[in-house]
């Protein structure tokens, strides 16, 4: 039975003026015990004593861009969905945990990577206050929420913190499927009325297109989104639901037609690589000039990046699903990284890439056409030696070639957190990197892995 909301029809401007220089300001207290899974590892560091050439091979994790709308998406069956390759990340663990606190049972085999979900019997459409706050991906829960249980309930998200994202586009869509919506200091959304619409999206959000999917593949009628998003973790989502059963088809250019249907059923589906951890190792194996095959790579979501190695003079190697790194012969060149929409560069390949820039010959220009509060890295980049300067809040130059040494750094969101790795294992020295809970929530044991290559890292606990 579908729970009932006292809603009142939401006005989408309102919640514009809920984001504040690209901040959401939320209540800071976080309920007992799951205070546990978000601050067990906050006070960690790393110190890491660069300079050595790496070796050997690396396996790519499964996508945690995939991982987390797949884990939503499940809540749409009441039959089991097995997630296969998942990577065991402080975020999924997370949506883990909303997921239970929604009624779902899970099961997480952490040696096999794989996640079961049972939501047979969910019984509620509030997710948690704590939890949903530690991570922006709790907003896909709403898509699912609406479409399982006809309304949603959910505190304003977190995550990292890389400049300005309301959450108008989310619900632009979601108003043009006929959803209610209500703030109270939480965002109540009433899909009571939902059904297939034609949607535009305001731009073109990868969260947004995935929760306006989740919202409609159980939704009467026909509904087609405009101007979607179509990375990688898009198509993977569209492949999962497929093979439950769902309605739903690329038609046209960044175009998604569905046609909603009554009942999903189980999956098993698995996960694929991440292609971000791909970019980060190549990035990685190339500043420290180093020998690294990385194993278990998707060609077919790399095009992107492995542009920008070959014009940056990277040598490489793609055999099947290993991607080699060799050894520079000669001085790697600076060159424009400039993100955009898949399938060019996304915004979280870029600061990776960075580093590779101040090891380069010549002038690089960083520009990160999407958020204004992402270049931060720069700054901790600068206090290692980089002659880099921010000309604006989306652009940075980096010239190059110039030694990094080892210094007090801070991770400052999940990418930057990688970056930051990466130059003190460039650097000359010992760097300590402090609020690596950025890290563990997008890099699997990421200091035990790359110990395996070779490099001197350690984990300090607080």
């Amino acid at each position: 039975m579908r729970p009932s909301l006292n809603t009142i029809a939401g006005n989408v401007p309102r919640f514009q003026s809920l984001c504040l220089g690209g901040i959401w300001v939320v209540p800071s207290s976080i309920a007992w015990p799951y205070a546990m899974i978000y601050h067990v590892m906050v006070g960690d560091i790393f110190i890491i004593r660069g300079g050595r050439e790496l070796r050997g091979e690396i396996s790519v994790s499964g996508s945690k861009n995939t991982a987390l709308p797949c884990i939503a998406a499940a809540l749409l069956t009441k039959e089991p969905v097995m997630l296969e390759n998942v990577p065991d990340i402080l975020d999924v663990r997370l949506m883990a945990e909303i997921a239970k606190g929604l009624g779902a049972q899970v099961e997480w085999a952490s040696q096999e990577r794989r996640l079961t979900i049972r939501a047979a019997n969910l019984s509620s459409f509030a997710l948690d206050d704590a939890l949903a706050r530690k991570l922006r991906g709790s907003l896909l829960f709403s898509g699912a929420l609406i479409g399982r249980l006809g309304g949603a309930s959910l505190p304003y998200p977190g995550g990292d913190a890389i400049g300005a994202r309301p959450l108008t586009t989310h619900l632009s869509a979601l108003l043009a499927l006929g959803v209610s919506i209500e703030d109270n200091g939480r965002v109540i959304l009433d899909g009571k009325n939902i059904r297939g619409a034609l949607v535009a999206l305001e731009e073109t959000s990868v969260t947004a297109t995935e929760n306006t999917i989740l919202a409609a593949v159980l939704a009467p009628g026909k509904t087609v989104i405009r101007l979607a998003a179509c990375e990688p973790h898009v198509q993977e989502l569209i492949k999962m639901l497929a093979g439950m059963g769902a309605n739903i088809r690329w038609s046209g250019v960044s175009e998604i037609t569905i046609e909603g249907v009554e009942t999903l059923r189980g999956a098993e589906f698995r996960l694929n690589p991440d292609e971000l951890e791909i970019s980060s190792f190549a990035a990685l194996a190339a500043a420290t000039r180093s020998e690294i095959a990385i194993r278990g790579v998707l060609p077919e979501y790399l095009d992107a990046v492995l542009l920008q190695l070959a014009k940056m003079g990277v040598e490489f190697r793609l055999s099947g699903d290993i991607l080699s790194i060799s050894k520079p012969r000669r001085s790697y060149q600076g060159f424009r990284l400039q993100s955009g929409l898949y399938p060019k560069l996304g915004s979280d390949h870029l600061p990776p890439f960075a580093v590779l820039a101040t090891q380069a010959a010549g002038t690089s220009l960083i520009h990160e056409w999407l958020y204004e509060g992402r270049l931060r890295y720069i700054d901790e980049l600068q206090k290692m030696g980089a002659n880099a300067m921010i000309l604006d809040p989306h652009r940075a130059l980096i010239i190059g070639p110039t030694p990094l040494s080892g210094r007090e750094i801070s991770s400052l969101d999940i990418r930057s957190g990688m970056t930051l790795i990466i130059a003190a294992l460039t650097a000359a020295g010992e760097t300590r990197i402090s609020d690596i809970h950025h890290i563990d929530r997008g890099y699997e044991k990421i200091d035990e892995r790359l110990r395996a290559l070779g490099a001197e890292i350690q984990r300090i606990k607080s």
